[in-house]
């Protein structure tokens, strides 16, 4: 008997790829649970099936990094509670620091779907009844029509991991001009911030003001201090914009906006930013 469940959750984080560096991702989960009856004549009861997989997805790689580990691009260094991620990519070297709960050790050369599923496979050992003998897991980006963008970030002031600080989403962008969607403004934010890191200005640092990394030539330097400890991350200014907000979804619509406005103050314009999938925020200026 296969019992299964689409959409379970939404996967939001980073990984590093050897081509086009941090990348931030959004995927949605369907699964299927292939096994016996039980004794209330189910496979898995339908509420339980959600409470316990998107659990172990949530605390252990939802809003994290993604580290293909058995990469030659890859190296690792743990000490005490800290984890430091060195990655050589075509667009230069990242590096990343911070509480080992924010990374996601994939023992893999690349990360892509199937090391992923892999990866999720073994966190939910031993969590499901015996009855259930196999899990599926299906991963997939949402299905658009429209433009979107890879971004990374990290939200020192969130009490949850979005403060973790390289983690990301994939995300849609609408923006309408005069109420007429504007395939041409689209088009040109979500080249902007294709592949981006986007960093808050008073969380830039110095490489001196480093306490875990060692910047190289050229990196833009983020620090902070959050909830679930201090974070650190290196990498090439092409690879970052600067942006004089916090990069919650809902400052990063309305900055749109009112650069937009800035550019071209005759016009009226509605920004639809979304963090991920289904949700998000609207700014108009």
């Amino acid at each position: 008997m296969i019992l299964f469940v689409r959409d379970l959750t939404v996967i939001d984080f980073s990984y590093l790829c050897s081509q086009r560096g941090l990348l931030g991702e959004s995927l949605i989960v369907d699964v299927e649970l292939h096994g016996d009856l039980d004794q209330a004549s189910m496979v898995f009861d339908f509420g339980l099936v959600k409470k316990v997989i998107k659990k172990v997805i949530d605390s252990s790689i939802d809003h994290a990094l993604a580290v293909p580990v058995a990469s030659t691009a890859t190296r690792l260094e743990q000490q005490d509670a800290v984890t430091r991620v060195h990655f050589n990519s075509a667009r230069g070297a990242i590096q990343v620091a911070g509480p080992g709960q924010a990374f996601a050790l994939l023992q893999a050369q690349q990360v892509d779907l199937q090391s992923i599923e892999q990866f999720i496979q073994q966190q939910l050992h031993g969590q499901l009844p015996d009855n259930v003998k196999q899990v599926q897991l299906t991963l997939r980006p949402e299905a658009s029509q429209g433009f979107s963008y890879h971004y990374s970030h990290g939200l020192k002031k969130h009490d949850g991991n979005c403060q973790r600080i390289a983690h990301g989403h994939r995300s849609t962008i609408q923006i309408y001009q005069d109420g007429m969607l504007s395939p041409r403004l689209n088009k040109f934010w979500a080249d902007r911030w294709q592949d981006i890191y986007l960093i808050t200005t008073e969380d830039l640092c110095q490489p001196d003001d480093l306490q875990w990394l060692q910047a190289n030539a050229g990196d833009l330097c983020s620090r902070y201090q959050a909830g679930q400890g201090q974070f650190e991350i290196c990498l090439p200014a092409s690879h970052c914009e600067v942006v004089p907000c916090d990069t919650t979804v809902e400052c990063l619509a309305d900055y749109i906006a009112g650069a937009l406005k800035t550019l071209n103050a005759e016009h009226h314009y509605k920004v639809v930013a979304y963090e991920g999938v289904a949700k998000g925020a609207i700014a108009c200026s």
